[in-house]
C-alpha cells in the first residue's frame, strides 16, 4: 500500500479543489460535487463526513458520505444520501479501497446500522447487494426532429398532444411555484415531501447548475421540474404536477421541453435518473425508449443484521402510503418534511 497517500476529512476551504477533481474525473456524477455536503446539512440537517485522498499535495480520490438518523428507520452512513449515486472515485482501485476503508472506520465510530454505497459499478468482495434501482439515460442531439423520432411512437404521440394543447414552458427561479406543483404531486403518490428549505439550499448551493422549468396552461401552473446540470448532462430530478396536467399531457410535454431546451444549449445526455424496478416511473421512462442500467446499491452491515427495506415496495408501509394520499395538502406539507428528511 502506498504510504504517501493520506486520507483527509473535507474542510469548507478545500471544496473548490474537491470540485476541480470531480469535474475532470470520467466516473464522476453531479452527486459527487462538494455542494451536496452543505445542501444536506443546511436543508435537511444531516452531518456530512466527506473524505478525500491526497498524494503529493494533489487530490487523487474522493468519497462523499452523509450520516442519516431516524428512530423509526434506523441510522446509515451513505454515499451519497438522497442521491441516485455516489461511491468512491479515484485515480486507482487501491485509492478507492483506502477511501472505503475510511468509510468503514467512520461507520463503526458512529455506530450506524449500515454503511451504504450507491454506484454505477459493483464494489465486489463481501458487500451485500440490493438490486432495487436502475438508471435511465440517453444521448440527445441538436436536432429536435431526431430527438422526437427517437421516442417510441405511442409516447411520441403523447408529446405531440401536449404541444397541440398550447402548453407553455418557462424557466423560473420562483421556488414557491415549483413547490406547489411538487408537494401536491408527491402527496398524491403517498410520499412525504421535503421541506422547502432543502430546495432553497439546492438553489443557493448550485446556482445555474440547479434550474426550474415551469409548465403553464392558459396562465396557470400545471407542472414543474427541478433539474441538475453537470458537464454535458441534464438530470431532471424533482418533478411534479397537479391533477389537471394529466388530461393535458403536461408531464410528457414538460420532459420533452426540457430535452428540447437542453439540446439547444449543447447538452448531449438526457439523464432521466433512477427508478425502482417495475415501478410507475420505471414504466414511464421505458416508454420514452430509455434502456435501464443497473445501479449498484451495496451495504456493509455495521450494527444491523440485514439490509433495511425502507422503500415503498415494502408491504408494511402500504397502509401508511394509502392514508398519506388522502391527507389534506396543508397538513402533508407540515408533517412531510419531518419524515422525509430521515428517508435518505
Amino acid at each position: 500500500m502506498d504510504e504517501s497517500i493520506v486520507i483527509k476529512a473535507l474542510r469548507a476551504d478545500q471544496r473548490g479543489r474537491w470540485n476541480d477533481y470531480v469535474e475532470l474525473h470520467p466516473d464522476a456524477t453531479f452527486f459527487h460535487l462538494a455542494g451536496w455536503a452543505s445542501a444536506l446539512e443546511t436543508g435537511l440537517k444531516h452531518r456530512a463526513h466527506y473524505v478525500y485522498a491526497e498524494k503529493d499535495d494533489k487530490i487523487v480520490g474522493v468519497l462523499p458520505l452523509v450520516h442519516t438518523k431516524s428512530l423509526v428507520f434506523g441510522t446509515k452512513l451513505s454515499s451519497n444520501a438522497f442521491c441516485a449515486s455516489g461511491g468512491p472515485i479515484a485515480d486507482s482501485l487501491e485509492i478507492e479501497e483506502l477511501l472505503l476503508a475510511e468509510a468503514k472506520r467512520i461507520a463503526h465510530e458512529l455506530k450506524v446500522d449500515v454503511l451504504e454505497v450507491r454506484s454505477s459499478k459493483p464494489l465486489g468482495g463481501s458487500w451485500v447487494t440490493n438490486p432495487l434501482y436502475v438508471n435511465f439515460a440517453m444521448p440527445i442531439t441538436d436536432d429536435d426532429e431526431k430527438n422526437l423520432l427517437a421516442i417510441p411512437r405511442k409516447q411520441r404521440a403523447m408529446v405531440r398532444k401536449g404541444i397541440k394543447k398550447e402548453l407553455v414552458s418557462e424557466e423560473s427561479d420562483e421556488l414557491n411555484r415549483f413547490y406547489a406543483m411538487y408537494s401536491e404531486s408527491v402527496r398524491n403518490l403517498g410520499t412525504p415531501v421535503f421541506a422547502k428549505r432543502f430546495f432553497a439550499a439546492l438553489q443557493s448551493t448550485f446556482g445555474k447548475k440547479c434550474r426550474i422549468l415551469m409548465i403553464t396552461h392558459e396562465g396557470k401552473d400545471v407542472a414543474a421540474v427541478m433539474s441538475f446540470y453537470f458537464r454535458d448532462t441534464v438530470l431532471p430530478y424533482y418533478g411534479g404536477s397537479v391533477s389537471a396536467a394529466r388530461s393535458l399531457q403536461g408531464n410528457d410535454f414538460m420532459y420533452w421541453e426540457l430535452m428540447r431546451r437542453s439540446a439547444a444549449e449543447g447538452i448531449r445526455v438526457f439523464d432521466y435518473g433512477r427508478s425502482k424496478i417495475d415501478s410507475g416511473s420505471y414504466s414511464f421512462k421505458k416508454n420514452w425508449g430509455f434502456v435501464p442500467e443497473n445501479l449498484h446499491y451495496e451495504y456493509e452491515l455495521i450494527q444491523a443484521d440485514k439490509v433495511p427495506e425502507v422503500n415503498p415496495n415494502n408491504k408494511k408501509y402500504a397502509f401508511f402510503i394509502d392514508k398519506w394520499k388522502k391527507m389534506p395538502l396543508p397538513l402533508a406539507n407540515v408533517v412531510g418534511p419531518i419524515i422525509s428528511r430521515t428517508l435518505g
